[in-house]
């Protein structure tokens, strides 16, 4: 492995590649995007002159120089992958999910454990600017004690689209486990682990041709606050809402979605002028007493940072030390249980304790 960079694979090319992987990965100062596989095509040699294009993942497992594997396949093939990876001396990113169940992520746990490998899963939105905002106001305490914790990620798509995310019959298909992955990641990140979990899950739009999860309602309890996660396919209400919280003090409201998945579809990069930036119209209110005042009025949203991911994976593998993770393999772990039972939760109807 080179002093200066870490040698990166990325394995598939298709949106999630294109879009938040590979734009990410050549801006980092840790990293140098050294190999793509596609069966197919050569379009992201197109796009990254100097990049090899191999034709599959053992063929990318065994080239030396790659120090890192970066996994962007269907859901149901990344366990497989990431344990052949770390088997292969190669450290490891997970597109979110980590796995499609508790007992796969587990093992890749202690996979990385064994052979002392960096594993991460891909979690983003951590560093979503509206997050980091909501971070820096539970911290600061400018709410009072917290009481409610309102999260959503909707959209509204009353009919199918292509492509395995919608595919019954497909293994960890479905927003619970695409959306649903990010929401319960950036409410463990906040909270921790719940003393309880109760859901709601259901295919709201009944089309013939996917039956998939498409609304879901998840509720973890914690000490003296709950945490409620919300996705849906069917909501045309504009803009969407965002978080929604409410303390003792007061309450913080934010609508839109972050900016810097629509500037990477745009082609802007974390080195752009105003990557990451939001406009002021959008950015959250809020209504509280601190200090004796009243306080009302906009607060101004963090800037996005996306690129902070790779940086602190980059920084681990040159370090040799996978406890610098910011997003561990036991995090993708625990995020993969809560949606297993929110699933048993939805099915029983009641709340399922930790």
């Amino acid at each position: 492995m080179s002093s200066a960079k870490v040698n990166v694979g990325v394995i598939g090319f298709g949106f999630s590649s294109r879009t938040f992987h590979c734009p990410l990965i050549v801006s980092s100062p840790y990293l140098h995007l050294s190999a793509v596989v596609e069966r197919h095509s050569d379009k992201s040699a197109q796009a990254y002159p100097g990049v090899k294009v191999v034709k599959s993942a053992e063929e990318l497992f065994g080239q030396n120089d790659i120090d890192l594997v970066v996994i962007t396949t269907p859901n149901d093939s990344h366990f497989s992958l990431a344990k052949e990876a770390m088997l292969k001396g190669k450290n490891v990113v997970v597109e979110k999910p980590f796995t499609i169940t508790s007992q796969e992520a587990e093992e890749l746990v202690q996979v990385a454990k064994d052979t002392g490998k960096v594993c991460s899963v891909y979690q983003n939105r951590r560093w979503d600017g509206d997050f980091l905002t909501v971070k820096k106001l539970l911290a600061g305490g400018q709410l009072g004690r917290l009481v409610e914790y309102e999260s959503h990620f909707d959209r509204f798509r009353n009919f199918s689209k292509a492509g395995w995310r919608e595919k019954d019959d497909q293994p960890g298909s479905g927003m619970l486990y695409d959306l649903g992955a990010h929401l319960i990641d950036q409410a463990l990140d906040l909270f921790g682990l719940p003393k309880s979990v109760f859901a709601t899950i259901s295919n709201q739009r009944q089309l013939k041709e996917c039956n998939v999860i498409d609304d879901f309602t998840i509720i973890l309890e914690y000490e003296g606050h709950k945490a409620f996660l919300r996705s849906s396919m069917l909501a045309r209400t504009s803009p969407v809402l965002r978080f929604s919280l409410r303390g003792m003090n007061g309450a913080f409201i934010k609508h839109h979605l972050d900016v810097q998945e629509e500037q990477l579809k745009n082609g802007l990069t974390p080195s752009s002028a105003g990557y990451g930036v939001e406009d002021e119209a959008r950015w959250g209110c809020v209504n509280t007493d601190v200090d004796g005042l009243h306080w009302v009025g906009k607060i101004e949203t963090q800037k996005g940072d996306y690129l902070s991911f790779y940086n602190n994976v980059g920084e681990a593998i040159l370090k040799k030390d996978p406890n610098h993770l910011r997003v561990k393999p036991e995090h993708g772990a625990a995020c993969i249980r809560i949606i297993e039972l929110a699933q048993q939760s939805s099915q029983e109807g009641r709340f399922i304790p930790l």
